[in-house]
């Protein structure tokens, strides 16, 4: 369990030509979250809410100025030397850089020669892994000859190669057109459900959260304006989260003659419609009904 613990995180301002200044900007200010192990949590905010500044501390590349991030009850924030560096080897952040004279393979490999991996357990590895992400027949192929979907899907393969508890995904669908958005989302699905990791993204774009997530939070100017578990949130009363993360509902066009019930349906996260369906078949069964009885009168 990662639990982020009044953190609070400043950086210096600058001036107009670029001078340090006496002044700080509050990038992050006594922030609390929790997030369960092998959940995949989403941080959701617009440009300068310090979403990516607080993966940065979650990751353990930055200090924050107070405040404790915890893994597993670890106050991370007194590591330093070796045992800073074990912890960070336990966080993967996906760098949508890949090298473009390596094959898709020899990129995921990468990490595993850098520390040492022997030819056997590598090939078994990356080939794992080029099944999650769906591309095993593009293995010999560069970047070039991907598009940028599965660019970043490979770039969380890489991530993963070394097996880490935790994946961090800063913006992981920025650059990616909506048709392959999806994939990408995927990926990060299977790297939870398939291989254990805990899977925090954060993102702007609030369909992201609303498609993948097991939870939530909402930052704004630094600060968490609302957290939860999104299904919970998706039916309170005054939840901004809800509010900013479901669409709004129209009426349906030309009104709905014919119809007992009407239902407007948003899905949530990638496991939300097995579930789903079993509890929509009684309506479905009555509207059939409706109809074959509406039929036979006229």
């Amino acid at each position: 369990m990662i639990t982020v613990e009044n953190v609070s995180k400043s950086f210096p301002s600058t001036t107009s030509d670029n001078a340090p200044s006496a002044a700080s900007v509050s990038a992050l200010r006594e922030v609390n979250l929790d997030v369960d192990a092998g959940s995949l949590f989403g941080v959701v905010g617009g440009s300068g809410s310090g979403k990516s500044t607080l993966a940065r501390c979650v990751a353990l590349r930055e200090r924050p100025d107070r405040g404790a991030v915890r893994y597993d009850g670890l106050n991370t924030t007194t590591l330093d030397g070796r045992k800073l560096r074990e912890a960070q080897s336990q966080v993967a952040v996906v760098d949508a850089r890949l090298r473009p004279e390596r094959t898709v393979a020899g990129n995921i490999a990468a990490p595993l020669e850098r520390v040492g991996v022997d030819g056997a357990r590598r090939r078994q590895r990356v080939s794992t892994l080029l099944d999650v992400i769906g591309l095993t027949r593009a293995a010999a192929q560069v970047p070039a000859d991907l598009t940028p979907g599965q660019q970043r899907r490979v770039a969380i393969a890489r991530a993963l190669a070394g097996g880490p508890a935790v994946l961090l995904a800063d913006d992981p669908t920025s650059g990616v057109d909506v048709e392959e958005s999806g994939s990408v989302l995927s990926v990060l699905d299977r790297a939870r459900s398939e291989l254990g990791a805990t899977v925090l993204l954060t993102t702007p774009d609030t369909s992201v959260a609303r498609r993948v997530c097991d939870d939530v939070a909402l930052l704004d100017r630094g600060s968490v304006v609302e957290s939860g578990n999104l299904l919970g949130l998706a039916g309170k009363r005054g939840s901004r989260i809800a509010d900013e993360l479901l669409p709004a509902v129209e009426p349906a066009a030309g009104g709905a003659a014919g119809f007992d019930v009407v239902v407007d349906v948003v899905l949530v996260g990638f496991a939300s419609v097995g579930a789903l369906l079993p509890e929509l078949e009684p309506l479905r069964r009555r509207d059939r009904h409706h109809r074959r009885r509406s039929d036979a009168v006229r």
